[in-house]
């Protein structure tokens, strides 16, 4: 008989989660002492910054990652990242501690409806009924976490059980992506053969699934239009690439006017269709047929119109370029054109700023982008041509890149990583980069400042709403004095001549490291 900690630390050994991200509090110190040598405690300073740099270091590596919170409040705290965590449907198993089961009963300090609290944003949230149940309990959350669709999971573990004697319950293995149903794939494979003018719109299950260069093959056999889903949280087509046309709009009848004239439309990893702004449309317009291949059941059984088949992104795109036939007898859409040259200014564009970011970006560099009002321009001008080129938060919440790129980083130590983020943005979860210098990750964090929520105002301005709004504006930031007070080196650049030798200092740097670059203040033209 061996402590449910002995076991649960092996467990995790055999899982591979030996990198635990946490910030701990009374009910976790039971868990964390003794902490083994073999395993790695990564730090962060707030709990919605631990579970951002979870989430990031999840992604990287593909599976799921290990997250130890404090009770009730941490949890809470933690709550906006986790509602991120679902909707990026990342694997994470999260746990907090609960107040000392032989006491409980009389709501001790710490003690809460833990379970009750993250039940909404995760796949399964549970308190073991006993202490020797606990680490059977943390087996069956990684393999919840890991079935498709992947996303947290919580447990609630009472802070005495640590110390309890128990069996270590024999280990199982799951197999956790599911097929698709072979005579839809048939029927897949028959329409878009058929098909005149078909286009792809590529989510970010595609990038997620490892379906990336697939997607290409698939798209090139067609000759097919591909379009990226609205507010897509990953890439999922090369942007440079000739048969991208650009990304869909978040509204009823933009879509409807984009995807006008294709007869076939095969939404790969995506809802069908995701919105924001409520501008009324049809979904699409008469004589297009919608096909979707998502691994999400969730997002197959609401989609507005058209077939829907779940399953394996991947394997089903693989499935169905071993079925179509080699030659289609159409002509391959235009490539879109290049964007022009945008001119230097004081204070400096956001075009031109995105432009010289473009022209030094390294190869194979991962982007983590929270800057709503200038995500069309960067979307323009830097077109990610590669898998994990490109991530920003499903949710649409903010507070997630700077935790996320960190956490990503740690995952991919060898890889660039640059967090693109807004001033508003930046000030959600600017506790990572404590993090990032604490464990030396060079993480790029270069802030779009504008001294203001300026997607807000777009809404303001594409919903006619008189300029009376309060709370838009966020003067006197400095944010490379926050970044200094993190350990982490920064630099303010106002001037468009010094705009490209501070680029290249931020990302030869071997530390972490801060650009806050004043930019035009402009609101985006959102649709109306």
């Amino acid at each position: 008989m061996t402590t449910v900690r002995e076991i649960t630390y092996d467990l995790l050994r055999e899982l591979g989660m030996t990198t635990i991200f946490g910030n701990p509090g009374s009910t976790e110190l039971p868990f964390l002492q003794d902490f083994p040598d073999d395993f790695r405690y990564v730090l962060g300073l707030q709990e919605a910054s631990v579970l951002g740099m979870a989430d990031g270091y999840a992604q990287g590596t593909g599976q799921a990652a290990f997250v130890n919170l404090h009770t009730g409040p941490g949890l809470g705290n933690a709550m906006g990242a986790m509602v991120t965590a679902w909707h990026n449907r990342t694997p994470l198993v999260v746990t907090a501690g609960q107040q000392d089961r032989r006491h409980i009963s009389l709501d001790p300090m710490l003690s809460g409806k833990l379970v009750d609290l993250a039940k909404p944003y995760v796949k399964r949230s549970y308190e073991p009924y006993r202490a020797e149940d606990v680490p059977r309990e943390i087996l069956r959350a990684y393999h919840t976490a890991m079935q498709a669709p992947k996303g947290p999971v919580f447990l609630s573990i009472p802070m005495n059980d640590w110390d309890e004697e128990a069996e270590t319950p024999p280990f199982h293995k799951v197999y956790h992506e599911p097929a698709p149903d072979p005579e839809g794939l048939r029927e897949f494979a028959e329409i878009l053969a058929a098909a005149e003018r078909p286009a792809i719109v590529a989510g970010a299950w595609v990038d997620r699934k490892g379906a990336f260069y697939d997607t290409v093959a698939l798209a090139e056999k067609l000759k097919a239009a591909v379009w990226e889903a609205p507010l897509a949280s990953r890439a999922g087509f090369p942007q440079d690439h000739p048969l991208f046309q650009g990304s869909l709009a978040p509204a009823q009848k933009q879509v409807s006017e984009q995807l006008a004239g294709y007869d076939v439309v095969l939404v790969l990893g995506a809802p069908v269709f995701l919105y924001y702004p409520y501008v009324p449309g049809p979904v699409v317009k008469e004589g297009t047929r919608v096909l979707q291949i998502t691994g999400d059941p969730d997002k197959a059984t609401r989609a507005a119109l058209g077939t829907s088949l779940f399953g394996n992104v991947a394997y089903t795109v693989h499935q169905l370029l071993e079925m179509l036939p080699e030659e289609p007898n159409r002509a391959a859409p235009p490539a879109r054109e290049a964007p022009a040259t945008p001119e230097a200014a004081t204070p400096i564009p956001p075009a031109y700023l995105m432009h010289a970011l473009a022209e030094v970006l390294p190869d194979d560099v991962s982007i983590f982008e929270e800057s709503g009002s200038i995500r069309g321009t960067f979307h323009e001008h830097i077109r990610p041509g590669w898998p994990g080129a490109y991530f920003n938060a499903a949710s649409g919440g903010l507070g997630y890149a700077m935790p996320a790129s960190v956490g990503y980083k740690i995952a991919q130590p060898e890889r660039p990583v640059i967090c693109l983020i807004g001033d508003g943005s930046s000030m959600y979860s600017n506790q990572a980069m404590w993090t990032a210098a604490r464990y030396d990750v060079n993480v790029l964090f270069l802030v779009v400042d504008n001294s203001g929520y300026y997607i807000l105002k777009g809404f303001r301005d594409a919903g006619g709403i008189p300029d009376t709004v309060p709370g838009l504006d966020l003067p006197d930031l400095d944010l490379v004095k926050v970044a200094e007070g993190m350990g982490v080196r920064g630099e303010r650049v106002e001037k468009p001549e010094a705009l490209g030798d501070a680029l290249k200092r931020g990302l030869a740097a071997k530390w972490p490291y801060l650009l806050s670059v004043t930019v035009e203040p402009e609101a985006p033209d959102l649709p109306s």
